[in-house]
């Protein structure tokens, strides 16, 4: 049989008798005061982004994530928000740093956004506002004339704004000021960054998360340490011309500039709580617990290793394959008990996709980071010490680590739930959940967009059976509510259930998927990116398989289709892992989600 998370976690706290650990000049109190501090301020800005946000995918969905960093741009602490966001925003902020000239040119009131997946970020859909936190007389002399409320004040004008005319809008377009001087010398203390997904963005399809797209061009307007506000002063000018000069540009710039402002509004959150930590605990104390909970960390993830078996452990698992390639998954991970560290490798991975299923190098590192982490029972925050005991060996070329210009919308979304599957697999831990994020959008070119993932079943684990209909892994996201994505677009919600028995069966079976069922008012075009509509999701130990996902078109009028109990959906329009079609009034798009693998032969 395999090893529990639940078994794992306690062998390692076994190992180190449990609690947090503390290196010399920690206090372990304090340690614990700074783990739950450092997550509190995260937290606190995530409420503030989902409140002032205006698109539905943040405020509704919540599809962002917030995040602390030291001064070298190392993950200290986040919210429990979106795994693959978080693993990967470090990445983000350390390309900034470099691409701005570094710490010394950077000033207070600075705040720099990035997409750039092949630079720290992971797909163009993903935005990270980064802000670099100066001492607190500093920033208080650069930010809004003094007046410490109005990057808030702006981001709530902006979500009534994004309702009004282009006309009203012009007219009503505000911008932060203050003084954009030098900083005197002084470097940044820490970083704060908020990554949201801006549900449209540009590129060949409404939604911004296009099927089919070959190259990262096709997938929208893609930026990289773009100077978003100089020294207190909003570019909005500037920002606009970024999302227009662009072969496929944003179909809806008022709307990111509202998610932006409301991103840089829960930056300024994390501003002001660590400044207030500072004056609290002073800035070395603070400095040298950043450190401290790195060091717990790093210390976590060596007892979970202590209590892994030695030598290597392989895993492939494949994705849905199409007439343009086939992606595969493969993983060896191998622990050195001796020096407390694991090789994870990836030779054997498929080579780079001609489609988009490409994962940038952080996206992998995101994977392996929530993994480990889940293997940690203590509540320490996700950081980068998790990952100093770990050599990640990516093949270049390959499809974790793909070359410009190749496509890697899918990437985000699809591959890293592959890859972490995958290393639960090779470690015996979980069987296959859903294994995809079910990428639902649609709009039209009128600017009107929307995008969801939709929840499935998890898989089953030695000691436990998966959990029906729940976003897993990856992502941590919701569904829309119906009456909210009623309201907000022409749309019903004719159906939304468990769909039961979808879950493989064993001694420990799979989570169910779901099934739903949505009737459009107008003319929409309609995409799905998704993976598990072929390769279902594995069972462990001779558990069952779960079933495959399925996705198709119902036109007004017409009789319904997989009505009963059907297994294939391949012949009908809108089907397969990647389709994109255009919906006229009354016509339906359905999905029925894939479920978990069981876990252990059935009884």
């Amino acid at each position: 049989m395999g090893t529990s998370l639940e078994a794992t976690q306690a062998q390692a706290g076994a190992a180190g008798g449990g609690g947090g650990f503390a290196k010399e000049g920690c206090d372990p109190i304090k340690l614990e005061i700074f783990n739950n501090l450092f997550m509190s301020i995260a937290e606190q800005m995530g409420v503030t982004l989902q409140n002032v946000s205006y698109s539905v995918n943040i405020k509704e969905r919540l599809d962002f994530s917030c995040a602390l960093f030291d001064p070298e741009g190392s993950l200290i602490a986040n919210a429990p928000h979106v795994p693959v966001h978080l693993g990967s925003m470090s990445e983000a902020v350390k390309a900034t740093i470099a691409t701005s000239g570094g710490l010394g040119s950077m000033k207070p009131g600075d705040v720099f956004m990035l997409n750039a997946p092949y630079n720290g970020g992971t797909h163009i859909p993903d935005v990270t506002v980064i802000t670099p936190v100066f001492s607190e007389s500093l920033h208080r002399a650069t930010i809004s004339d003094h007046h410490p409320n109005l990057l808030l004040e702006q981001a709530e004008a902006a979500g009534a704004a994004a309702e009004e005319s282009p006309a009203k809008k012009a007219k009503k377009g505000r911008t932060a000021s203050g003084a954009s001087g030098a900083s005197g010398g002084e470097r940044p203390l820490f970083f704060v960054a908020s990554r949201a997904h801006h549900s449209e963005i540009g590129g060949v399809t409404p939604g911004s998360m296009p099927p089919f797209s070959k190259s990262i061009e096709e997938e929208g307007v893609m930026f990289d340490g773009f100077l978003l506000i100089d020294g207190g002063t909003l570019r909005e000018k500037e920002t606009r011309e970024l999302f227009l000069a662009h072969k496929y540009p944003s179909r809806n710039v008022d709307q990111n500039l509202s998610d932006l402002r409301a991103q840089v509004a829960a930056n300024e959150v994390g501003v002001k709580e660590l400044h207030k930590m500072v004056r609290d605990f002073t800035l070395g104390t603070v400095l040298s617990y950043m450190a401290h909970v790195q060091d717990n960390a790093e210390e976590a993830v060596r007892r979970v290793l202590d209590a892994m078996p030695a030598g290597p452990r392989s895993f492939a698992y494949d994705m849905d394959p199409d007439a343009e390639g086939q992606p595969r998954i493969q993983i060896t991970v191998t622990v050195d008990k001796a020096q407390r560290s694991a090789v994870l490798d990836f030779t054997g991975t498929a080579k780079q996709q001609p489609t988009n299923f490409n994962a940038p190098t952080s996206i992998a590192q995101a994977a392996i980071l929530y993994v480990f982490r889940t293997l940690v029972k203590d509540p320490i925050p996700l950081n980068a010490g998790c990952l100093k005991p770990l050599t990640i060996v990516l093949p270049e070329g390959s499809m974790v680590n793909p070359t410009y210009p190749a496509a890697v919308v899918a990437g985000n979304v699809e591959v890293s739930q592959c890859i972490t599957d995958c290393l639960y697999g090779a470690l015996g831990a979980l069987a296959g959940a859903q294994g995809t994020m079910n990428n639902f959008t649609f709009g039209n070119e009128a600017g009107l967009n929307y995008y969801e993932t939709i929840c499935g079943g998890t898989g089953a684990g030695p000691t436990h059976p998966g959990t029906s209909a729940v976003h897993s892994h990856m992502t941590n996201t919701r569904l829309t509510d119906p009456e909210v994505l009623e309201f907000r677009f022409p749309l019903l919600v004719r159906e939304f259930k468990i769909r039961k028995g979808s879950g493989g069966a064993g001694m420990f079976s799979g989570g169910d998927g779901i099934e739903r069922r949505i009737e459009f008012l107008e003319e929409m075009t309609v995409s799905m990116l998704a993976n598990r509509r072929q390769v279902a999701p594995f069972g462990l130990e001779g558990g069952e398989s779960g079933a495959l996902g399925h996705n198709w078109v119902e036109r007004k009028g017409t009789a319904r289709q997989m009505a009963h109990g059907e297994t294939s959906s391949a012949s009908l329009e809108g089907a397969g892992h990647r389709s994109s079609v255009v919906l006229q009034a009354g016509d339906l798009y359905c999905v029925q989600t894939p479920g978990g693998g069981g876990f252990g032969p059935k009884p």
